[in-house]
């Protein structure tokens, strides 16, 4: 049986890594799972609840849950914003003393997942029939490991690609050091961590980096690459998508 999923790309992606969403649109067509994509989809509001403007991540909870009424499932591709959806969504829905918005979107948060806990937990799958041959390292972004706990399953989705070969990442738990604005206000601390995820990458001796959120992807690409380690980085959905129908995306 089909299934029909609705996709929640993310602002961040959408606007700077639609490869991912056309990684991800591939690997779940795949798995005989048709994608619909809402265009009004726009910012789930984190960025905005993160650094105290909720009357704006109000708004924005609105419309997320009107882009992505009567859908029976949500795939995202950001397990920062999943953890979003599921920690905060209620309690800014709350605050408006609307009872169809709060029973709207308490219909709607159980029905989202993060793009690996879909596929492992929902659908039940491990191996999509990806290939690619290089040394990976996996870091686990403080949101899926501390809020979403999906540690797991990223890691037996890379498991089972075959060719690659799983290194371990020393001290993968701790952060890389961006945490959205956290970067920007706290840019010496932020920069120290980074320092510390980029040795233990280097000393991982992996040839990718791969990550469920691209934004901390991004902050340990820029020091990757101006260190000139030579290591890439990619999301687990365009790792996935690798080496089906013969090329990559």
């Amino acid at each position: 049986m089909t299934r029909t999923v609705s996709l929640f790309v993310s602002c961040f992606n959408d606007m700077m890594f639609p490869k991912t969403a056309r990684a991800a649109v591939k690997v779940l067509n795949k798995l005989n799972v048709k994608v619909r994509f809402p265009d009004e989809q726009t910012c789930c509001g984190q960025i905005h609840f993160n650094t105290g403007y909720a009357p704006m991540a109000v708004s924005l909870v609105k419309h997320f849950v009107e882009s992505f009424r009567g859908s029976d499932e949500v795939v995202a591709l950001s397990a920062s914003c999943t953890a979003m959806v599921r920690e905060h969504y209620l309690e800014l829905a709350s605050r408006t003393h609307d009872n169809e918005l709060i029973s709207r979107t308490e219909e709607l948060v159980p029905k989202v997942f993060e793009f690996s806990e879909y596929l492992t937990g929902v659908l039940g799958v491990t191996d999509v029939g990806a290939y690619y041959p290089h040394k990976v390292s996996y870091h686990p972004t403080c949101h899926s490991l501390r809020s979403l706990h999906i540690y797991h399953s990223a890691v037996e989705l890379l498991g089972a690609v075959k060719g690659l070969e799983l290194v371990d990442l020393p001290y993968a738990e701790q952060c890389c050091g961006f945490g959205g604005t956290f970067s920007v206000k706290n840019s010496a601390m932020s920069t120290a961590m980074l320092a510390d995820k980029t040795a233990s990458i280097v000393n991982a001796r992996a040839e990718t980096v791969v990550a469920v959120d691209n934004s901390c992807l991004m902050h340990i690409s820029g020091a990757l690459r101006k260190n000139g380690t030579g290591v890439s980085v990619m999301h687990l959905a365009e790792v996935l998508a690798q080496g089906m129908d013969g090329g990559e995306i």
